[in-house]
């Protein structure tokens, strides 16, 4: 046996121990077999996490006839297979594979194909050989469908989503970076546990949090607290953490999800009325989102009508500005008045989705608003 390779295990198909004797005879046959784990020349493809890129469509996807057009170009047009073909330097952080899931811009997105994806997700996610799952989106709806999936995929791997505001063919694409720092990010044990994350402009951005704030610059995507890192040099850097419940601590199982109730908007604006609220019910609505100005206010003059409504109609009331807290504010006592459900920080179209959940399982206002401070 001394002239076994030291990277080989010696393996007895047959022993005989002798319980008298402080050490075991061995006799028999011995089979030699490599271990590749540390081997020299060994096939380091093993070595690697394997990472699962699904496309979805969007802008990444996208394509267009001249270097210029950066933003007159067609979404959702390139497989994420080809996307990927541009990317060799992701073979060195992860073992990539990809799927197409379906193939649009976000600005259709739907609950559906949300549904849909966040199931996919999790399926994939529950094979011991997937370590992480990147998810290529749109820009224009991401912070819906990511945060949907924070909220109803249950599993501590990583989910990333990737996108890009220009397409590859355009000078200056993001998308490639943004895609193979997607790998990088989903591929690190470090962004476990973490929940849905965004990989945008060399930041890590948490679902929760992240929105699209600028219509056509690369720097679109801003968190109000700031991104949880930075990926440098093919490295994330982590400098701080989610505590908000997601993923596999939320309470919401994409499992036990097929559809969700209607869950509508109202913008607020100087001289708005009761008539989109009234249309909302009329099309079955069992809650309405209020946009509303400043602190989630609205106007004086639409007090008495709303509260004709918000007997039968749960009304959230969140803020137009984006961000913010709607704890505290001179519309607390209205919301004790008038039955309405003020939000913790989530924006509108976040809060219209955490309200879509929660009535899945309660239609008690004061629950529905303990499970809008709780995420």
């Amino acid at each position: 046996m001394s002239n076994l390779n030291k990277n080989v295990h010696v393996i007895s198909l047959r022993s005989v121990i002798s319980r008298s004797k402080k050490y075991a005879t061995l006799a028999a046959l011995t089979l030699a077999i490599p271990c590749y784990s540390h081997a020299e020349g060994a096939d380091q493809t093993t070595l690697k996490p394997h990472i699962v890129v699904v496309g979805t469509g969007g802008t990444i996807a996208g394509s267009g006839k001249l270097a210029t057009d950066t933003s007159t170009y067609k979404t959702a047009s390139v497989a994420v297979d080809k996307i990927l073909e541009q990317l060799p330097d992701a073979a060195k952080f992860a073992n990539v594979t990809s799927e197409q899931i379906f193939q649009i811009g976000s600005k259709s997105m739907t609950e559906a194909y949300m549904i849909k994806l966040a199931k996919r997700v999790e399926t994939l996610l529950e094979d011991p050989g997937i370590a992480g799952v990147v998810v290529t989106h749109g820009t224009d709806t991401l912070e819906e469908t990511a945060y949907f999936l924070n909220l109803t995929v249950h599993s501590k791997k990583p989910i990333v989503f990737a996108a890009s505001m220009r397409p590859s063919t355009a000078l200056s694409a993001d998308g490639p970076l943004n895609l193979l720092d997607a790998v990088v990010i989903a591929a690190s044990p470090q962004s476990q546990g973490k929940g849905v994350l965004v990989s945008v402009n060399d930041e890590i951005h948490s679902a929760r949090d992240v929105s699209k704030t600028n219509s056509f610059k690369t720097d679109t995507f801003k968190s109000p607290y700031g991104p949880l890192g930075y990926v440098v040099e093919g490295k994330p850097l982590y400098y701080r953490d989610v505590i908000r419940p997601n993923t596999f601590t939320s309470q919401f199982d994409i499992k036990h999800i097929d559809s969700l109730p209607r869950v509508d908007i109202s913008y607020q604006y100087a001289s708005s009325d009761i008539t989109a609220f009234n249309a909302f019910v009329k099309a079955g609505a069992r809650a309405i989102v209020i946009a509303g100005t400043g602190n989630g206010n609205v106007s004086d003059a639409l007090l008495p009508d709303l509260a004709n409504i918000s007997g039968n109609t749960l009304l959230i009331r969140s803020s137009r500005t984006g961000s913010g807290s709607m704890y505290r504010g001179a519309s607390y006592d209205n919301d004790k008045r008038y039955g309405f459900v003020a939000v913790d920080d989530q924006p509108p179209v976040k809060a219209r989705l955490l309200t879509a959940l929660a009535l899945t399982q309660t239609k008690d206002p004061d629950e529905v608003r303990a499970i809008m401070y709780k995420y």
